[in-house]
């Protein structure tokens, strides 16, 4: 005789399925299924490209304070942050922008903050400023925000820019865009930087070394490769699409992709999920997360 079915109640059969989720989720997966996906480990390398310092101006973000910025990058394993300012976009005293961030990277920075100071062509001693740089606060590169300044790439201000820049041996960051311009303070009318005008400027500073950040919102395609062909260099804060990192890097020549994840104005796990669920060789990984940003630094 058989035995009779036992019957469960709502809750005895909600915890039975929980239960078996449970296991189900927490069994190893197959090795198999990560041979071509190297993991993240808490002491992974990492060279974070695009940060910023200080306030927006709009609202307060979580890690505005430098001292929880940099223990969350320590903490993903960021060796080295190029940082801004955000006070660049709209303070018009640039020296004083400059100093306040050599000194809070140095001060608060942790060994981990680099700083790349602001550089508006727009106001006077512009060149003041880009010495200064250099000589007293021995940066490695400018940031330039171009539609918060109010000029164009085509200008021939921008030129004479990247050629002081160029010969004082200074990296160029060109921060294409800041905020998506669907949610711009409807008085701060910004939108992204035109690089067209780009092109023809590195065909004539071959030496000159540009990063565009925050570009794949705006950049795609022809432009994008044309770009990456002459020496521009791009950062992944603002790629999004599933498996974007590698397929970016079957458009653009792979050493033109750094990591850069736009902390705190965005969040810095989304940066590193990008390198996490996107199928990387050990090598890609290895160059995207460091190796581009070490070579893109060092040349001259």
């Amino acid at each position: 005789m058989s035995q009779p079915r036992s019957k469960l109640g709502r809750r005895e059969f909600i915890a039975a399925t929980a239960g078996a989720m449970t296991a189900a989720l927490t069994q190893p997966r197959d090795a198999r299924a990560d041979e071509t996906k190297p993991a993240l480990t808490p002491g992974f390398m990492l060279i974070d490209t695009n940060v910023s310092l200080g306030r927006w101006p709009f609202r307060r973000l979580p890690l505005d304070e430098t001292a929880a910025l940099v223990a969350k990058l320590r903490a993903n394993g960021v060796t080295q942050a190029w940082a801004g300012s955000f006070d660049a976009q709209l303070h018009k005293n640039i020296s004083a922008v400059n100093a306040r961030l050599a000194d809070e990277c140095e001060r608060n920075g942790g060994g981990v903050l680099l700083p790349f100071g602001a550089i508006n062509p727009m106001l006077p001693d512009w060149e003041e400023d880009l010495r200064r740089c250099v000589e007293i606060h021995k940066m490695r590169g400018v940031r330039l925000h171009p539609n918060y300044h109010g000029y164009k790439l085509a200008d021939s201000i921008f030129e004479r820019v990247l050629q002081s820049a160029t010969e004082r041996g200074l990296a160029v960051q060109l921060a294409v865009s800041m905020e998506d311009e669907r949610t711009l303070h409807p008085l701060v009318n910004v939108p992204p930087t035109d690089t067209a005008p780009l092109m023809p400027l590195l065909k004539k500073f071959p030496q000159a070394r540009v990063q565009l950040l925050n570009a794949f919102r705006t950049l795609r395609g022809a432009p994008l490769k044309v770009l990456s062909t002459a020496g521009a260099r791009f950062e992944i804060a603002t790629l999004e699409s599933v498996a974007g990192v590698s397929k970016m890097l079957t458009e653009i020549d792979p050493g033109s992709l750094l990591f850069g994840s736009g902390a705190p104005f965005y969040y810095f796990e989304s940066a590193k999920l990008k390198l996490k669920e996107s199928p990387l060789t050990d090598a890609q990984l290895a160059a995207v997360s460091a190796e581009n940003a070490r070579t893109f630094l060092s040349s001259q």
